[in-house]
């Protein structure tokens, strides 16, 4: 008889073992890259995290002899599936040891609970919405771990195969290295822009400056992103909380927005990467740990893009691309080596096809898998 026991969180205490699994499960590797824990107890509070309005939510939490060894979340976005008629479930922050019946069990646990409640198929891993992190690492596992993207083991992903699931998207991220100086070309873009007169790059010197256009960027992020898989649009009060969450770890110098008149065309939204010291601190922002982030994001010398689009009316015209020389201008500038892209869907041609035609190369791919219920 298996000694394996399956149990909802339902207490701090069991809440405390959902966050703190993938510390112990990873804790011989000196890569791994720990979340946030601030951010994590927020991230599962009702209180704190807007995105509960909209969705049901359950989370699990494997033991063996009473020790933590595997986690799981379920998820239903009502308003994502009302938005596209569907009646998907989704898996979230699974996280496990290498060990068959630990997956099995868990993802059975959320394949009954999403029939139960209606469901016709499960996707994951994918949260609340494409800004959590999504899918599980396929490839480029040696290569360096990054802020706000799964951190998991190449067994994982084979063990939820395993139970049936098969590909439904993957994602891809990009490495680019900067040049120590503008291509020509370039420059000639940015005076071509210049002598047009018919669109404005505005830049930040500090996020006094910044705050009034935080609101209107995010606007324009809702229109533009519902095409991306897993997005649905921010109410204000969800904006007010995706900005209260990155604002204080943001460098101005590296947020762009262009104007045309008083109206936000296009923005892009990137920051120095904070992911070793982010390490160094343990994933704690106290007593100290916040200190060797912000340390990090003033030596590190690889910025991360998070957040970018141009209006549908805007596209195009090249928005997307002066958006990106601006960023190379401040890159330069600040000694940055390395842009790294986050994650872009597979399918999105035009914002792969830029990273490919200055240099870019993949460096990992996370995958999102499917399951018919």
């Amino acid at each position: 008889m298996s000694d394996l026991e399956i149990k909802e969180v339902r207490s701090r205490r069991e809440l405390r073992d959902f966050i703190y699994l993938p510390g112990m499960v990873h804790k011989n590797d000196k890569k791994w890259l720990p979340p946030l824990y601030a951010d994590e107890w927020a991230l599962y509070n009702p209180k704190k995290n807007k995105s509960f309005k909209h969705t049901d939510t359950i989370l699990y939490v494997a033991y063996r002899q009473g020790r933590p060894v595997g986690r799981i979340m379920g998820l239903i976005h009502r308003l994502y599936n009302q938005i596209h008629n569907e009646r998907h479930a989704r898996f979230a922050f699974i996280e496990s040891f290498n060990d068959r019946e630990v997956v099995h069990s868990l993802l059975s646990k959320a394949e009954e609970w999403a029939r139960g409640h209606g469901m016709v198929k499960i996707v994951g891993p994918l949260g609340f919405s494409d800004k959590d992190p999504q899918g599980l690492v396929v490839s480029g596992f040696d290569d360096p771990q990054f802020f706000t993207s799964p951190t998991n083991d190449p067994y994982l992903p084979e063990l939820v195969a395993a139970e049936g699931y098969s590909k439904k998207v993957d994602l891809v991220n990009y490495l680019l290295p900067i040049p120590e100086k503008l291509p020509e070309v370039y420059n000639r873009m940015l005076e071509r822009f210049r002598n047009s007169g018919t669109v404005r790059v505005v830049e930040f010197e500090n996020k006094r400056q910044l705050r009034p256009f935080i609101l209107p960027v995010l606007e324009v992020m809702n229109q533009t992103y519902m095409e991306i898989y897993g997005y649905y649009p921010l109410d204000d009060e969800e904006k007010k909380d995706l900005a209260s969450r990155y604002l204080p770890v943001l460098d101005p110098h590296f947020i762009k927005v262009i104007l045309s008149g008083d109206e936000v065309a296009a923005f892009a939204v990137a920051m120095p990467d904070p992911s070793e010291g982010i390490r160094k601190a343990g994933g704690k922002l106290l007593p100290f740990g916040i200190f060797h982030i912000l340390r990090e994001i003033k030596r590190t010398d690889v910025l991360l893009t998070m957040l970018g689009g141009v209006r549908k009316e805007y596209r195009e015209q090249g928005l997307d691309v002066l958006m990106a020389v601006k960023l190379y201008e401040s890159a330069i500038k600040y000694g940055i080596k390395t842009v790294n892209s986050h994650l872009i869907l597979e399918t999105n041609s035009r914002m792969r096809g830029e990273f490919e035609r200055v240099g870019g190369s993949v460096s990992k791919i996370f995958r999102i898998f499917q399951k018919d219920l």
